[in-house]
Parts: C-alpha cells; structure tokens; sequence
C-alpha cells in the first residue's frame, strides 16, 4: 500500500517551486498534484494520455474541446487523450488532483 497526505504533497510541490508534483507511478496509471493560483493561465498541452481530474480546493472554470464547466471543490472532470483542455477564470486558488492513464510520459 502506499498512502499520501495533500498537506504533505503540497508542500512538497511548493518546495519545487512547480505547478505539478507527479507522486506516484504505477505501471497503468500516474498521480500528481496540478495547482494553479487564483488569475494565472494555465499553460497545458493536449495529453497523449486519458486524464481524469479531481478538484481538491479553488474554483475556476475548465474547457475540454468545446464544452466549458464550472468546477469547484469535489468535481470531477475526464478528459480524452490529446483534446484540448485548460482552466480559466480561476478565481481561488486551485489544488486538482490528476490521474494519467496510461503513466503520462
């Protein structure tokens, strides 16, 4: 078993001085966690893997193709492999946990 804490994560993440911190990686799926500050762009390309996403903190808004969805604490968001996909309009700080499948590369 392997068991994480997001405080511990998130720290960890700041210490990198990064947006993302990949935490674990298994031989069909990786996690990490992706934060982005309130008015920031997010900068992501289309991954060549599925993604799912879990919002753990903040409130923005994502576009997947087309489609745009508010979310907030406790959504949950699937995004095909290589569709275009980002947040915006971030207006609290957001902490999304991420789910590659298979292992993002």
């Amino acid at each position: 078993m392997k068991a994480f804490r997001l405080e511990e994560l998130e720290a960890e993440r700041a210490a990198n001085d990064g947006a993302y911190l990949q935490f674990l990686r298994e031989r069909t799926m990786s996690v990490g966690l992706y934060a982005l500050d309130a008015g920031s762009v997010d900068p992501q390309q289309p991954h060549a893997q599925d993604e799912v996403y879990f919002v753990v903190s903040g409130r923005a808004a994502i576009t997947v193709g087309q489609e745009t969805q508010s979310v907030a604490r406790g959504s949950v968001v699937y995004v095909p492999a290589g569709v275009p996909h980002k947040f915006h309009h971030i207006s609290e700080d957001l902490r999304v946990m991420v789910v590659f499948s298979p292992p993002e590369s």
